[in-house]
């Protein structure tokens, strides 16, 4: 890797040129030392919005010494630990929104000289290398730092070529630039940010982050890209968010739910128990259904719930959350055209053993309250088994499946299929919209 660091410390006389001038410097210096054509960037820009909170947090408070790069690994989720111990929390070794509370509380007590961490910053070099290998490309990564003063941006530019195709004669190279800044400098420098991708290449945004309509740098991101990615699974308040979500889809803006395309193996699942012609029929008589799923985010039951709803033509009706141990909702949702009313409830359970994503479903029972009917199907994680779901009673028999998860459920894993389909996604915009009918009855009834 070839790599040139060009602090720009005046905001106003930050320039594209600037950028590109480094660049052409860096391919040049790379070109002279090897042999073949290096092809730069010819499959696609990617902007990724890096804030990574939680390793800073932790950095500041003392908890975390390892470098600052977006990857929640052993080291990360120890210093999540050592935190929660810290401060008597509950040790589950993820950031839930109590435990981000508290680092934030914590943070904020620190007088400004105690703000700072040593640890090197590695965000903006963490795209998929097997991504980056395949596909000359451009990473813009944005960074924002913790800085008490605005001192500006810094931009950090670099090549990384990765493999050497046909015997040595073409490089496949990525080209990366970050920036780094506080929110406020990054805001002052969109346009900047929407100059550096490649015109007549697809756009992508990765928000790391909450989608946040409001903020300058988000609404300018979304401008200027084919597709915002987000991740719900980050969300400590996804029925908020996921609310959020759907304002941009309605708004026209092209979006892609990374927690999304987890739930494949329970929509095919779901949608193979139900193939042979007898229980096709059964279908229709369908009026109860629960949902678990691990407690700490309820975005995959809630997308889950849009999904089923949309394909059977249900139509929400009441939403109400009762709470308790599993944080119980209960939704009513109107099967009218069947002659049904369907009742749902959504249960939080409490999992020893955490999974890699906060809020997978871990089991779904569909049955109904016509004894005869045989529609009665149990999907259980293979983690969590099927214990809880069977106990729900009743004299069917049922069709019990265990679920497998997706292998690549890691965020950075799904990325990489995400950036080859950047089409529409009309099912998950269908399953949005009822599952944003259903939020906005629980809304409706808290105002």
């Amino acid at each position: 890797m070839v790599t040139s660091l060009v602090t720009l410390q005046k905001p106003k006389d930050i320039s594209v040129d600037d950028i590109e001038a480094e660049l052409r410097e860096i391919w040049h210096n790379y070109a002279s030392g090897v042999s073949g054509v290096a092809t730069r960037a010819t499959t696609f820009s990617v902007i990724i919005y890096e804030p990574e909170e939680i390793q800073q947090l932790l950095a500041a408070l003392g908890f975390y010494t390892n470098p600052i790069d977006g990857e929640h690994g052993p080291a990360t989720r120890s210093a999540i630990a050592t935190a929660q111990q810290t401060y008597d929390l509950p040790i589950t070794n993820r950031v839930d929104q109590a435990t981000l509370k508290r680092l934030r509380k914590e943070f904020k007590k620190l007088p400004p000289e105690k703000r700072r961490f040593s640890n090197a910053d590695l965000r903006g070099f963490n795209l998929n290398e097997a991504l980056a290998a395949q596909n000359p490309c451009r990473v813009i990564t944005l960074c924002p730092t913790f800085d008490d003063e605005d001192t500006g941006v810094t931009a950090q530019v670099s090549a990384y070529c990765p493999v050497q195709k046909s015997s040595g004669s073409r490089l496949v190279c990525c080209e990366y630039i970050t920036l780094r800044g506080t929110k406020e400098a990054l805001d002052r420098v969109d346009t900047l940010v929407k100059s550096l991708v490649i015109a007549d290449l697809p756009k992508f945004v990765w928000w790391k982050a909450t989608p946040n309509p409001e903020q300058l740098l988000f609404q300018s991101m979304a401008e200027v890209s084919n597709c915002i990615i987000l991740d719900s699974s980050y969300y400590g308040n996804p029925e908020s968010e996921l609310l959020k979500i759907h304002q941009l889809v309605a708004s026209g803006t092209k979006v892609a739910d990374l927690n999304w395309y987890r739930l494949a193996p329970w929509q095919e699942l779901s949608a193979a128990s139900f193939d042979p012609p007898e229980r096709r029929v059964a279908l229709l008589e369908m009026d109860q259904v629960g949902v678990d799923y691990e407690k700490g985010n309820a975005a995959q039951a809630l997308l889950y719930l849009g999904w089923l709803a949309s394909r059977l033509n249900w139509q929400p009706q009441d939403y109400k959350q009762e709470g308790g141990d599993y944080d119980l909702r209960r939704i009513t949702l109107d099967g009218s055209k069947h002659g049904r009313s369907i009742d749902v409830e959504l249960a939080a359970i409490p999992v020893a053993d955490v999974g890699e994503v906060l809020g997978d479903l871990t089991g779904l029972r569909m049955s109904s309250t016509n004894l005869d009917a045989n529609c009665c199907t149990i999907l259980c994680s293979e983690t969590a088994g099927c214990m809880r779901m069977e106990s729900g009673g009743g004299a069917q028999s049922c069709y019990i499946q265990e679920v497998t998860a997706i292998s690549d459920q890691r965020s950075d894993l799904l990325l990489e299929q995400q950036l080859q389909r950047w089409g529409e996604d009309v099912l998950f915009e269908e399953s949005l919209e009822v599952t944003a009918q259903i939020l906005k009855l629980l809304d409706a009834a808290q105002n």
